[in-house]
């Protein structure tokens, strides 16, 4: 089995629209998913911009996940315009000789001066498997893999050569099916946490297309 930390290089024909991307997080993704989320991206400027403003931190191991991928997805299967990204930006990172919370409360400023319009969020990973009682992680994408939702766990960045690389430890089908499933992690002792963050942020009647995947399958 690959590793969840391992780059899987794929990008698409230089006359193609879509920029180049390429796949990390150890999971078989499908490439025509993968071709949409970078299409899509690239019709979004506002993204664009805030990816290029986190690459600038040059972080270990640095992306930005959660709602701010998969809203923008939601948003393109109900046929509407990428809405602003809206709460929280989760710029995620991974450095394990590096844990200080106070690090990331200074990034989150820098950021704050880099545009301070938006709700920063940073988190080293490295730090973040205490809190949830889980073993230490070994790469931001293997900290994913206890993320709540299968669809939350999907994260971008632009690497040194300006591509835009992707991470998603589940695959990205559970995304553009519009499924809620929850994470492994979530799916049996854990699973009131994901009935609870479905039923406060009100997913199901933000984007009605959206279903609960069968608890058996």
């Amino acid at each position: 089995m690959r590793s969840p930390c391992a780059p899987q290089r794929a990008g698409v024909a230089p006359t193609a629209t879509p920029p180049p991307w390429c796949l990390t997080g150890g999971a078989d993704v499908s490439l025509r998913h993968a071709e949409q989320l970078a299409a899509l991206i690239g019709r979004d400027p506002q993204r664009q911009r805030l990816l290029a403003l986190v690459a600038s931190l040059n972080l270990p191991d640095c992306w930005i996940g959660a709602g701010f991928v998969r809203n923008a997805v939601w948003d393109a299967l109900h046929g509407r315009a990428p809405s602003a990204p809206g709460g929280d930006v989760d710029v995620i990172w991974f450095d394990a000789a590096n844990q200080d919370r106070d690090v990331d409360q200074a990034l989150e400023r820098r950021l704050l001066a880099l545009d301070g319009a938006v709700a920063w969020s940073v988190k080293n990973q490295a730090r973040m498997h205490a809190g949830n009682g889980d073993r230490p992680y070994t790469c931001a994408s293997d900290a994913m893999r206890h993320w709540p939702e299968t669809a939350t766990a999907t994260a971008l960045r632009y690497g040194a050569d300006g591509a835009l690389e992707i991470a998603a430890p589940f695959g990205l089908d559970d995304l553009f099916g519009a499924l809620l499933r929850p994470g492994p992690c979530f799916a049996h002792a854990k699973r009131a946490v994901f009935d609870q963050r479905v039923a406060r942020k009100q997913w199901l009647t933000l984007w009605p297309l959206l279903r609960l995947a069968d608890a058996s399958r």
